[in-house]
């Protein structure tokens, strides 16, 4: 018989050359558009914080007056019966004449002179004869001794020492001349007037528009620590459990398809929806205060169910068959199985979907202001639980209330808010790497 069999016919080596140099400049454009890619992504990042860290930096230094006070009896206790009552009924117009006796008293002391008696008050914010008199309500015994205090410097005259006021500008801006930042000047190399580290912008509530110097995140601080801590009491739980079920026990119907093709859509929504949501049900609804942890906590909470039920479901899906075969093989129920030797396998992933559904949580704007947690508040929630449900404010919602203002003071205080915000969700972030990494198990 003949060979019918058709040989095929060679390729010539030029064509193939040619073909795998096709593929290998292919290879490297295509390594070189990510690497264009990653340098845009990161000079992005860096041209970001440069510019927070560069305006918000300057937010943790704040000029201090250092003044001995004298707590006269004859203006804040007449009667000098120490009687609490009668001593509250001075207002912060009768401390003020205090702070500018003793400004006075140290002007002369050490010959400053050249500015009027007001004119140099205004030098010290209007904050601290406030201040002052909280001292004196907190401690009556003090009235009649001379006790030294740090007083907060004017926004224009910490502004100054930071480089947002000068001279040029004083003379066009009616709430500081220049002769007060020549006193200021003096007084700085008097060693009355010094420039550190700013505490109270950690503890101190919210100030008003013409008192940038005395606005911290106390307040906000306090309102998102309690909002965290209702979402992480009902997310984490309910969160895992909807997931456990939907994963393990869940029959595959056309309910439980609907419920997951739902959940996949819920974690798309735009925030604000949630806080119409919030708004419709919580406060319109239930009657919930508005402003308050409580609404914002819940709020955050279906936000953030989402975002831990997809991760857990991820991480339980992650762990092989093979366990579960084995833990039934060998006796064990369905829910021994489960709960035994497939959660605690899937922990890393929960955890981790968890802590990055709370930082998520911790930087949203949209559902807190439609609830009202965009209100000026001064005064400290109380402690949980009656805390959640007294009036409050967020670390983004404060972020957002500064950016609102006038003063360029507070354009600075926003970007330090800012960066404690970042660093919130930095330490939130490095968490959940410690957690993978501690429960993380290989097989």
């Amino acid at each position: 018989m003949t060979d019918m069999t058709a040989a095929t016919p060679a390729k010539s080596p030029s064509a193939s050359e040619a073909r795998t140099r096709r593929r290998n400049a292919s290879e490297r454009r295509f390594r070189l558009m990510g690497l264009i890619a990653v340098a845009i992504g990161v000079l992005a990042l860096v041209g970001l914080l440069v510019s927070i860290f560069a305006n918000g930096a300057s937010t943790f230094r704040q000029t201090y007056i250092t003044l001995d006070i004298y707590l006269d009896p004859a203006r804040l206790d007449k009667s000098g019966a120490r009687d609490i009552e009668e001593i509250s009924k001075v207002s912060t117009f009768g401390y003020a004449p205090l702070i500018e006796d003793s400004l006075a008293a140290a002007m002369a002391e050490r010959g400053l002179t050249g500015i009027d008696a007001d004119d140099a008050a205004d030098l010290i914010s209007g904050e601290e004869p406030a201040m002052l008199r909280r001292y004196v309500l907190n401690d009556p015994s003090q009235i009649g001794e001379t006790v030294e205090f740090n007083l907060l410097a004017s926004g224009r005259i910490d502004g100054y020492y930071k480089g947002r006021v000068t001279m040029a500008s004083a003379e066009l801006d009616r709430n500081v001349s220049p002769e007060q930042l020549m006193l200021a000047d003096e007084l700085k190399e008097a060693g009355i007037l010094t420039t550190r580290f700013n505490w109270d912008f950690f503890t101190n509530p919210d100030a008003s528009d013409t008192r940038p110097e005395a606005a911290g995140l106390g307040v906000a601080i306090l309102g998102s620590l309690y909002m965290m801590l209702i979402v992480l009491v009902l997310s984490l739980p309910i969160g895992v459990a909807a997931s456990i079920y939907l994963e393990e026990f869940a029959p595959r119907n056309r309910l439980t398809d609907l419920i997951e093709v739902n959940i996949a859509n819920l974690a798309a929504v735009p925030s604000i929806v949630f806080g119409i949501l919030g708004l419709a049900v919580f406060i319109n609804f239930v009657g919930l205060p508005q402003s308050a942890p409580v609404v914002g906590g819940l709020v955050l909470t279906l936000m953030t169910l989402p975002t831990i039920i997809i991760a857990t479901r991820a991480a339980l899906k992650a762990v092989p068959p093979s366990i579960r075969d084995a833990a039934l093989g060998v006796g064990a129920s369905k829910m021994q199985a489960i709960f035994h030797h497939v959660v605690p396998l899937a922990m890393p992933g929960i955890l981790t979907g968890t802590i990055i559904g709370l930082a998520q949580a911790l930087g949203e704007t949209a559902p807190l202001l439609l609830i009202g947690m965009v209100a000026f508040v001064r005064e400290y929630p109380a402690g949980p639980p009656e805390g959640f449900f007294d009036p409050a404010s967020a670390l983004p919602v404060q972020v957002y209330n500064w950016t609102q203002r006038g003063d360029p003071a507070f354009f600075e205080r926003a970007s330090g808010a800012i960066i404690v915000l970042l660093v919130f969700l930095l330490f939130m972030n490095l968490i959940a790497i410690i957690l993978r990494r501690r429960f993380e198990r290989r097989w």
